[in-house]
């Protein structure tokens, strides 16, 4: 198990930030890291993504959060995730070329899968986890029935999950969750209220360290 994948099991969210403007974006950082997740991803399609993704490196890569780049579609979109520092990268599509790459640089990568085929060749390409996507709209049903012949292949469930469902997504096998407007209120940073960030991320870190024994 990669260190990557090791603090996907133990801290079981990532905080995914799209649209979060470069102002902003430090103390937004500082406030999620405040309230207990470690693993932060800038999504691709942000203005100036890759700047966030150097400077976050910078400032919190190598104690206090781990810094990734979301919505990474094919190969070129990786290496300049990666030349800016990310850590990880997670794709809402499955591109075997990409967990290639993150593998050849020891970067973990991963991908987003709807089916069991998907997910399976995922899994065979290299990716350590895959990222279960749009849960929203599958729903936790699906999550669970597709965990049972596959329990062996870590889960990351990104879409719909809130306060009152998180232990849901847990019990239905995810290993962790990717939150986005649910978990970082984009309207809170930009009025300034980075408390409010905070306790928002310290309810949700504190109910999934509760659920901690459901994978």
């Amino acid at each position: 198990m990669s260190e990557l994948l090791d603090l996907l099991h133990r801290h079981r969210i990532v905080a995914i930030l799209r649209g979060i403007e470069a102002q902003h974006a430090d103390r937004a950082a500082q406030a999620i890291i405040d309230g207990g997740v470690r693993l932060l991803e800038v999504t691709m399609n942000t203005d100036g993504a890759t700047a966030i993704i150097n400077q976050w490196r910078t400032k919190f890569g190598d104690g206090e959060a781990r810094i990734g780049a979301g919505t990474v579609l094919d190969v070129e979109m990786a290496r300049e995730a990666v030349a800016a520092g990310a850590q990880f990268i997670i794709s809402p599509n499955l591109d075997e070329e990409v967990v290639a790459y993150g593998a050849e640089r020891g970067v973990s990568v991963w991908p987003g899968c709807m089916t069991p085929t998907e997910i399976v060749r995922a899994w065979k390409a290299g990716a350590e986890a895959v990222k279960v996507f749009p849960m929203a709209s599958l729903g936790v049903k699906y999550l669970a029935e597709i965990r049972a012949p596959l329990n062996n292949i870590p889960m990351l469930a990104t879409g719909g999950v809130d306060i009152d469902n998180i232990g849901d997504y847990f019990r239905a096998g995810a290993c962790a969750v990717g939150m986005g407007s649910k978990l970082v209120n984009l309207d809170w940073i930009r009025a300034g209220e980075y408390d409010r960030v905070t306790e928002r991320v310290r309810q949700f870190v504190d109910v999934a360290a509760k659920l901690q024994g459901m994978k």
